[in-house]
């Protein structure tokens, strides 16, 4: 991939799973179990021999071959998907937030990948999904088509909900993702309404800019809507419009962040220059999203 993930990372990552906090049904019915995997005859994927593991699961044969013991994964009945949207307009092509969009859904199809979920990522555009990967199940599946999401372009406006709710989810059967900088004045609720009525897990990640976090413009400027040249403002830039703007994100993100609240739905704000480790291993953590 052009953004390249820090492979020390990626094994650190191996040792945490995605909570899951709705009572799921997975394919075939059951409680998904984080870092279980079946006993069906389907083989999946290998993985490095952990003290307490089930030694029947050893690949012998590669243990005589490489000198160190590798457990075989089978496909689990209780698989679940997980579907990652990525908000493709054109204000997510500034402030590098369309390079953050794709290193997380980068490193969130790899934690879903090591629980042996199916992963499906899609672009919104406009009023529809463009898939991007679609049903990737095993380490292999993954490591041969993950570099497709450097073939998302982002450009153009995204209706979230429109998008998402006229397509179809399995009921209960995993987790929804969404990033955006939900900088639009389209609807995302019913989005988070519709996925969570399927009894599906609901994220919300909010990516913005350093700048738009922290802006750093004084004097007389002229500002446009990236999605809409008609929209701009030009004024003189004080520390009073400055004050003024802090406000107004607190509000628009205090909306969003109780919204998700009220509806059962995890929120993060991320800034596009956040690492990785900050991002999963700190905010990800505390909130329980993610754990050990």
């Amino acid at each position: 991939m052009k953004q390249l993930i820090d492979e020390q990372f990626l094994q650190q990552m191996e040792l945490f799973t995605l909570s899951v906090k709705d009572n799921v049904a997975g394919l075939f019915g059951g409680n998904h179990k984080s870092k279980k995997y079946g006993s069906s005859c389907e083989f999946a994927d290998y993985r490095d021999y952990l003290p307490g593991d089930d030694i029947t699961k050893i690949d012998w044969n590669l243990y005589g071959k490489f000198e160190k013991m590798y457990l075989k994964l089978y496909l689990d009945e209780r698989q679940m998907k997980t579907r990652i949207y990525i908000d493709a307009s054109t204000s997510m092509s500034y402030f590098n937030k369309n390079r953050m969009a794709v290193q997380l859904a980068y490193v969130l199809s790899y934690l879903s990948i090591l629980d042996m979920d199916k992963v499906s990522v899609y672009a919104i555009r406009g009023d529809t999904l463009e898939p991007i990967l679609e049903n990737l199940v095993g380490r292999d599946a993954f490591l041969s088509q993950i570099s497709a999401l450097n073939n998302v372009h982002f450009e153009g406006s995204t209706h979230i909900s429109e998008a998402i709710v006229r397509s179809t989810v399995g009921y209960g059967d995993g987790r929804s993702i969404i990033l955006s900088d939900f900088e639009t004045e389209n609807d995302y609720n019913d989005a988070v309404d519709y996925l969570r009525s399927k009894r599906r897990d609901v994220l919300c990640m909010q990516i913005l800019g350093e700048e738009e976090i922290h802006p750093n413009f004084h004097g007389k400027t002229i500002i446009h809507d990236s999605e809409n040249d008609d929209h701009f403002y030009k004024n003189n830039i004080t520390r009073d419009v400055i004050s003024a703007y802090h406000k107004a994100l607190d509000f628009t993100t205090h909306r969003i962040e109780s919204f998700c609240a009220s509806r059962e739905a995890d929120f993060v704000q991320v800034s596009a220059e956040d690492s990785m480790r900050d991002i999963f291993l700190k905010k990800m953590v505390e909130r329980g999203i993610i754990q050990e």
